[in-house]
């Protein structure tokens, strides 16, 4: 029976947790430190903490609250948000965050992706890769939170990420984002295909079935953030996580 890593992904705004959808409405959800709290509780595989303000704000990593979530953090802990030089990706790692995921400047500085692998090691650096259809109906790499469409084919560009030296690639469908609709599989199909490092993907999980054929279609690991954080229909906050008895019976005997 093969283990899969489900990871739950938490997106930091101004120090609060939020929740999107396609990138947009961003909508406060809770205290980031209760919810790895209460991850914690539910034994998770892994937990992703973004932090989607830092870009933005041109600013760098906030190590102050960044060490104090690795702290209260049981699981292995992944941060990206802010990552502009190679030192800092040392200092995250000193921090306790075991892998650091680099989205805007792995395009705007790809030297940025060998000279932190260098330093840490590439299994310790993850590329994200924001994907999503242009005017055309093609598929390419935006970044700055989803807002600066780099005109990359999301296959060319995983590729590149990988000689630089990223040991991983986090893959989002921004319209799969918070929609509760399933992940997008023939983008994980290619983009799969196409490289030789774990592959994760999110956007658009809703059941432990969207995680199944996210595997079968070339996954190495599933992500999700709204599915952990609403209960539907009405997305009321509640933060969950299924048993590992539910993902032993309903994911792990079937892959």
């Amino acid at each position: 029976m093969r283990r899969i890593r489900v990871i739950p992904t938490l997106l930091i705004q101004n120090g609060g947790l939020v929740k999107s959808v396609k990138f947009q409405q961003h909508r406060y959800v809770g205290d980031p430190i209760n919810a790895v709290k209460i991850f914690n509780d539910k034994e998770v595989d892994e937990l992703v903490l973004l932090d989607i303000s830092a870009s933005a704000a041109k600013r760098s990593p906030d190590m102050h609250f960044i060490s104090q979530v690795a702290s209260e953090a049981f699981m292995p802990l992944s941060y990206g948000g802010g990552v502009t030089k190679a030192h800092q990706v040392q200092q995250l790692i000193s921090a306790g965050i075991e892998k650091v995921i680099i989205n805007t400047s792995a395009y705007t500085n790809p030297q940025l992706i060998s000279d932190g692998a260098k330093l840490v090691g590439s299994q310790s650096v993850v590329v994200s890769i924001d994907v999503k259809k242009n005017f055309w109906g093609k598929q390419k790499v935006f970044v700055q939170n989803g807002t600066v469409n780099t005109n990359e084919n999301p296959v060319d560009y995983a590729r590149r990420m990988e000689s630089l030296g990223a040991g991983e690639l986090l893959l989002n469908a921004i319209e799969k984002d918070g929609t509760f609709t399933g992940y997008d599989e023939e983008l994980i199909r290619s983009v799969s295909a196409a490289v030789n490092i774990p592959v994760i993907t999110i956007g658009g999980a809703a059941e432990i079935s969207d995680f199944e054929k996210a595997i079968k279609v070339g996954a190495s690991a599933v992500a999700a953030g709204s599915m952990f954080v609403f209960q539907r229909p009405h997305r009321a906050v509640l933060i969950s996580y299924p048993s590992q008895q539910q993902l032993s019976e309903q994911l792990f005997s079937n892959i």
